[in-house]
């Protein structure tokens, strides 16, 4: 028989054993948290496996070499980081990209990072996204028109225009009080926000010169509503200043004229040619412009355009990519500015970036040692 104090030990040792148990258990049932890791409310953490998601992304054209290379960017960027991608091109037809992203919806991608070609036309698809709970980002272009945005990715377009207008500013001396010259005035397709944006900024610059008469638009046309060029088509554009150097330069000189986009300058710079402009009697005007594409590049280095706009685009899909990064991680998405970008229904939070003018002064600083291009692709 034991004795009472071996009865006591005995049930002391049991009872600890049970306690024991019981905090293994409650242990193993509540994890601690990763070190970094922040729960969203879609269940996901920092160090999700970033292959269980699809990056739907949808470009407006392959026309222009800039869009090409922000697809190759963004795929570039979302697969290093594990990310699967479905990249589409919609060669600007509204009915086509909408069809693509109804499909990337169906398919079940997680993301939609989009460039509109008309920002007013993805209300009813948006929808559909927003009711299967993908996260959509506007590239470059505002969708309009729509709650279902949940961010914008895009360069300073206001400060784009700003920077068109003083390179025309600089070049024709007008702060120094030279004048009067003579400008023509061409906007970007007026179904893209960001025409409007361009335009308003180049225009903060200019309008007081041609209000005091330094500068003047010898065609009369101003506003986007009679300069703007539909899909930034340059052909269009080459075809409106032909009908204006005919019309109203038979016996006059255009001084400068303010381009939006780097195809469009081309097309100007064909019509100028066509009337004898280029040569050593008719210097080329100052022409403005915009993405550093190569038919420009090399313009400008041949004395022909005079500048464009740099917009590096590897930084923008880098920009994109922590941003989906930090949305499906329940991270903070980083943001700069919460009150310019009014798409009609709401204001939507934007990641601002910096655009750079080039020259003839520092086309192979800015261009070739950054990396963006290679020095052979702008001088062969």
């Amino acid at each position: 028989m034991k004795s009472p104090r071996a009865k006591f030990m005995l049930v002391l040792m049991v009872l600890m054993t049970m306690v024991l148990a019981s905090c293994g258990e409650a242990a193993t049932s509540t994890p601690a948290p990763t070190a970094g890791g922040t729960t969203s409310t879609g269940g996901t953490t920092a160090n999700t496996d970033n292959s269980k998601y699809t990056i739907g992304i949808s470009m407006p054209t392959k026309s222009s070499a800039r869009w090409i290379a922000d697809g190759d960017n963004m795929v570039k960027y979302f697969q290093e980081k594990g990310f699967k991608t479905d990249l589409q091109y919609a060669e600007d037809d509204i009915p086509t990209q909408l069809s693509q992203i109804e499909n990337m919806v169906t398919k079940g991608v997680n993301v939609l990072v989009i460039a509109a070609i008309d920002g007013e036309t993805l209300s009813d698809v948006l929808q559909s996204a927003k009711d299967k709970k993908i996260l959509v980002i506007a590239y470059d272009r505002l969708i309009k028109k729509t709650p279902n945005v949940d961010f914008y990715a895009t360069f300073d377009n206001f400060k784009v225009g700003v920077l068109q207008a003083q390179s025309i500013e600089t070049k024709l001396g007008l702060k120094e009080g030279k004048g009067p010259f003579n400008i023509e005035l061409f906007g970007g397709s007026s179904d893209d926000n960001n025409a409007f944006f361009f335009y308003d900024g180049a225009m903060s610059v200019l309008q007081p010169y041609i209000d005091s008469g330094k500068l003047v638009v010898v065609s009369g046309q101003t506003g986007m509503d009679k300069v703007a060029t539909l899909r930034w088509d340059g052909a269009t554009a080459q075809s409106r200043m032909d009908n204006i150097l005919s019309a109203f330069y038979g016996d006059k000189r255009v001084d400068a004229v303010l381009s939006p986009y780097d195809g469009i300058s081309i097309g100007i710079i064909s019509s100028l040619k066509g009337v004898g402009y280029g040569s050593a009697d008719q210097p080329m005007p100052v022409v403005s412009g915009q993405d550093a594409e190569v038919p420009s590049v090399k313009s400008i280095i041949a004395g022909e355009q005079s500048s464009t706009i740099f917009k590096d685009t590897r930084e923008l899909a880098k920009s994109v990519v922590g941003m989906v990064e930090a949305s499906l991680s329940g991270k903070e998405v980083a943001v700069n500015d919460t009150t310019t970008y009014n798409n009609g229904v709401k204001v939507v939070p934007s990641q601002l970036l910096v655009p750079v003018v080039v020259d003839v002064t520092n086309w192979e600083k800015v261009l070739v040692e950054s990396g963006y291009y290679k020095k052979e692709d702008i001088t062969k």
